[in-house]
């Protein structure tokens, strides 16, 4: 195990909570804080990622199940992150572990200032030596800007400040093939590189608890996430968190996603996974080969096809013929000029447009490749 390292843990509702009752389930939120206490000491920097805060609400008002409006949802929010972060300013206290309340919206890392404000922040807190608690700040959250759940909330902060590894702490020991609970002969996933996961068959349900929002979908999705981004991503029973130190030794526990090399180009590690698309561009395959292969920008004479609304400086999804995303970038032009532009040379801009404009698309600085 590295000296230092920088590792994020996700925790869900279902590990946080008694089933039966949405109570917090104090017995499992201690040995985690033990555990992330301990790893602190150890000189690894820590952020934690809390579900709960719904849930906890929810509980506090004696509601018997997650409510369906987003106004009311807000509200209860608002009264179970405050008991929430009580719990675990009151344990982590007792073991003279200072923490910090971190709510973040989709809306800080779509802004580029706000990104880097929050990278700062977080580089800020862990050379203080203090455990970040993360949570979508959901009292105030839109739905166009949520998160959707917190494991995706937790890729985009370990793609944030560069993390080594992503913890998933979830209600089953490790991935299987079917679900075990149904299928006895469910066959376990241990280890999953880049190769496997575009051909990884998991049934995966898409809901999570009663009390939660993630399914194995949105974990997956995460696990995608931050390994493009170079993060080494696990999927975990919640009720051991001291299966982490294990975990760090080596031992195969859980269900390990490889991550892919990691970037050091901090802006485009935003393009990737700050920015939320609002706009297709569908290329052809020179267009494909150029930017996959050579490195190159994009030009209007390799565009075919266009979806969704956007404006200029906005990120869309660059896709193949067959839809596949092969890139995402920001756009020099909204969707009425690329309209007119598309399948035209660079020197024919001026003439279509009836203005002098640049002859890129998509400029390759301002352009990330996927990883899938």
């Amino acid at each position: 195990m590295n000296s230092q390292q920088t590792i994020v843990i996700k925790i869900g509702t279902s590990s946080l909570t008694q089933a039966e009752t949405g109570q917090l389930a104090l017995s499992t939120i201690a040995a985690l804080v033990e555990t992330l206490t301990q790893l602190r000491q150890c000189g690894h920097r820590v952020v934690l990622v809390s579900s709960g805060a719904v849930g906890v609400g929810c509980g506090r008002l004696n509601l018997k199940e997650r409510p369906k409006k987003i106004a009311l949802k807000q509200a209860i929010a608002a009264v179970g992150q405050g008991r929430l972060i009580r719990v675990y300013d009151d344990l982590f206290s007792t073991l003279g572990q200072p923490i910090a309340q971190v709510l973040l919206t989709r809306r800080e890392l779509i802004e580029r200032t706000c990104y880097v404000n929050v990278y700062n922040t977080f580089d800020a807190l862990l050379e203080l030596g203090v455990i970040p608690i993360v949570n979508e700040n959901d009292t105030v959250a839109i739905e166009e800007l949520k998160f959707g759940d917190n494991d995706t909330l937790s890729a985009l902060v370990a793609s944030l400040i560069k993390a080594d590894w992503l913890f998933i702490l979830t209600d089953v020991d490790r991935l299987y093939s079917a679900d075990p609970r149904f299928v006895p002969d469910a066959k376990p996933i241990i280890l999953v590189n880049k190769a496997e996961f575009a051909q990884l068959q998991v049934q995966a349900g898409d809901k999570g608890s009663q009390w939660g929002t993630g399914g194995m979908m949105t974990k997956l999705a995460a696990a995608r996430i931050a390994t493009s981004a170079g993060v080494r991503t696990v999927i975990t029973h919640g009720k051991y968190p001291h299966n982490l130190f294990k975990i760090l030794q080596g031992e195969n526990i859980g269900t390990q996603f490889e991550p892919q090399p990691k970037s050091d180009n901090a802006r485009k590690r935003w393009i990737a996974y700050g920015l939320l698309p609002t706009g297709k561009l569908y290329l052809d395959s020179g267009a494909v080969r150029a930017i996959c292969q050579g490195g190159k920008s994009l030009l209007a004479a390799g565009i075919t096809k266009i979806e969704g609304q956007f404006e200029a400086t906005e990120a869309v999804q660059l896709c193949d013929g067959n839809g596949k995303e092969i890139a995402r970038g920001i756009v020099n032009y909204n969707r009425e000029e690329i309209d007119k532009i598309k399948g035209h040379r660079s020197d024919e801009i001026a003439q279509l447009l009836g203005y002098e404009g640049v002859e890129t698309v998509i400029h390759r600085d301002n352009l990330v490749v996927s990883n899938g």
